[in-house]
């Protein structure tokens, strides 16, 4: 069995990403009827306008041509001389043509897919070179399309080159009976005005070609749902390696915090639901929180601080409030600089404490107002002691 996606199971509609990675391959769309159309007008368009120019300049180089100068004769150097100049002149009237014809080349990948050089497609493939997929192309469902068009094409133009045949044809035999100039000049306008409608019948098929080699590009770009699934995870990530990465970051964090607790001034805590670790030291704006956890990881600071002597406070409004609005690394909020204020107060006051020498400190009721205010899932939020 074939390990390429069959074109059944290509159902889903081309990302962004597929069609800008096949743009910078050069596979956009291309029609050859918008080709044909742009190039052939704007020249046709171009000899209308500059025809009496043109016209003045073949009689000159005509005449000049068929001049003989008897000097040539006498001097066989300068025939070659003669003959430069002579392609010279027929040359030059014809550049703004050319020049008109070239800058139409543009126009066609413009509109369909914008001016692109890609590099990639000057690479050789060679898969181009199997020749069951060189048997697909020639007796396939584009080699069909291509055919149909190319029957329509010559319909289009035979039809109506003898519409306009058939309508000029008085007209064609006035023309033996006018001038050398006049015939010419009526000659002119009627190939001109011929091919000009043939144009026309030509940006009819061009109107069609264009939408279906859109819609023939898209589709030949179609994913399968594994190849959608696939491109979605390059671009957002594996879900599987995005969790992994947020638990080590998530374990780092917590390291992080533990390696700071035994630096901390005091841990405020809420006994077994929340724990805050803060740090002040003088010149500092306000105090910092360098840890904060619920539940287990809350467990783990009050133990390393307990390890490490550092002064552990029950204020379960405080804790909360604390652990709501305050995040690590980062001052209080200023609506608890006052409680905190007073829970630092009261650990210094601890510190300077001696035994039998007054009565053992306090911690006054904190006021932390509606921030405090215990969750469901909080319990009681009670102090264990």
């Amino acid at each position: 069995m074939s390990e390429q996606p069959q074109k059944e199971d290509r159902t889903e509609r081309p990302s962004e990403k597929r069609l800008r990675d096949a743009r910078e391959k050069g596979q956009v769309p291309r029609s050859r009827e918008l080709a044909n159309v742009a190039v052939l007008g704007c020249a046709v368009l171009a000899l209308k306008a500059t025809g009496g120019y043109v016209g003045a300049a073949a009689r000159d180089w005509m005449k000049n041509a068929l001049t003989l100068d008897p000097a040539l004769l006498g001097d066989p150097d300068r025939i070659l001389v003669h003959s430069l100049a002579l392609a010279r002149d027929l040359f030059v009237p014809v550049l703004p043509l050319l020049a008109v014809a070239l800058a139409a080349c543009a126009i066609s990948p413009a509109a369909m897919g914008g001016l692109r050089f890609a590099s990639q497609a000057l690479k050789p493939d060679f898969a181009r070179l199997n020749p069951q997929k060189g048997l697909a192309r020639m007796y396939g469902s584009e080699s069909l399309a291509e055919l149909l068009r190319s029957l329509l094409r010559v319909a289009l133009i035979g039809g109506v080159g003898g519409w306009v045949v058939w309508r000029a044809f008085a007209a064609l035999l006035a023309l033996p009976q006018a001038s050398l100039e006049a015939s010419v000049a009526g000659g002119v306008d009627l190939v001109l005005g011929a091919v000009l409608a043939m144009v026309g019948s030509l940006l009819l098929l061009a109107a069609i070609d264009v939408p279906w080699q859109h819609f023939q590009h898209r589709n030949k770009l179609k994913m399968t749902k594994q190849e959608v699934r696939d491109e979605h995870k390059e671009l957002e990530g594996n879900p599987e390696v995005k969790a992994k990465v947020r638990q080590v970051a998530r374990q780092l964090s917590q390291r992080r915090m533990m390696d700071a607790v035994p630096a901390a001034d005091v841990v405020v805590v809420n006994p077994t639901h929340y724990a805050v670790a803060m740090k002040y030291k003088p010149g500092m704006r306000a105090p910092v929180v360098v840890a904060r956890g619920v539940d287990e990881l809350a467990l783990a600071i009050r133990a390393i601080a307990e390890k490490h002597r550092v002064a552990i406070v029950e204020a379960p409004p405080l804790a909360r409030a604390l652990y709501r609005m305050a995040q690590v690394d980062q001052e209080i909020p200023v609506k608890l600089y006052a409680a905190v204020a007073q829970v630092l107060s009261y650990v210094y006051q601890l510190r300077a404490w001696v035994p039998g020498r007054g009565p053992m400190p306090e911690l006054a009721p904190l006021d932390v107002g509606a921030e405090g205010a215990p969750d469901p899932a909080d319990g009681d939020g009670s102090p264990a002691r």
